[in-house]
């Protein structure tokens, strides 16, 4: 049983209104985004689509790129979610590559209206240059723990490899979102191509 000390306490009601007003306010934002495009959704139609005052909008975004932001946000916590369950089988540094490439290629498939326009809006807002590179710091702490147990090369650097990993994922999302085939599933295809091409060369030699 939890002590008083570590016990979560529960969040109050004006908490929880508060919470649901902002996810009202997102849902209503990417929901506009998807229909209008970013550049044709304004503020004071995403705050009338959640039936809320103007003024509301900004007590939960600074402005209308914080959506992006929030997206972005959205995205990494299922991309680690989907790692963390996988991790409790002690997969090795290869498949858990794998499994991080699969999982960013479900996650745009599942919502490829969804992406194909937040991608966008992202590009248009500057956020490949602003934003921190999760997926690169996804990908080099994978790396780094395949070098450590030996299944990696050690001549690799785990941050350039992060690196280049998160580069051709966005230049296949890229491709994917702006020459849309009539098989979602080809991203996820593409990625595991590319992933083992380079695992190709990033393998560790053996003596024989």
């Amino acid at each position: 049983m939890d002590s008083p000390e570590t016990r979560t306490p529960p969040v109050g009601r004006r908490e929880r209104n508060k919470q649901r007003v902002k996810e009202r306010l997102y849902t209503a934002a990417v929901e506009l985004i998807v229909e209008k495009g970013y550049d044709h959704t304004s503020i004071d139609e995403i705050a009338e689509r959640a039936d809320v005052a103007r003024g509301t909008f900004f007590n939960y975004f600074q402005r209308k790129e914080d959506i992006i932001s929030a997206w972005g946000e959205q995205r990494r916590a299922t991309l680690m979610t989907h790692l963390d369950s996988n991790s409790r089988f002690n997969p090795g540094s290869i498949t858990r590559l794998q499994q991080g490439m699969a999982a960013l290629a479900r996650l745009n498939q599942e919502e490829q209206h969804l992406t194909i326009a937040m991608l966008t809006a992202w590009v248009k807002a500057g956020r490949p240059i602003l934003e921190e590179p999760y997926v690169a710091d996804v990908f080099a702490g994978i790396v780094e723990s395949g070098v450590d147990q030996g299944e990696l090369s050690t001549a690799l650097s785990p941050d350039r490899v992060g690196n280049v990993l998160r580069d051709v994922y966005l230049g296949a999302l890229y491709r994917w979102a702006h020459q849309p085939s009539d098989r979602p599933e080809a991203l996820g295809e593409e990625l595991q191509q590319i992933l083992q091409l380079l695992l190709d060369g990033m393998a560790a030699t053996t003596s024989p």
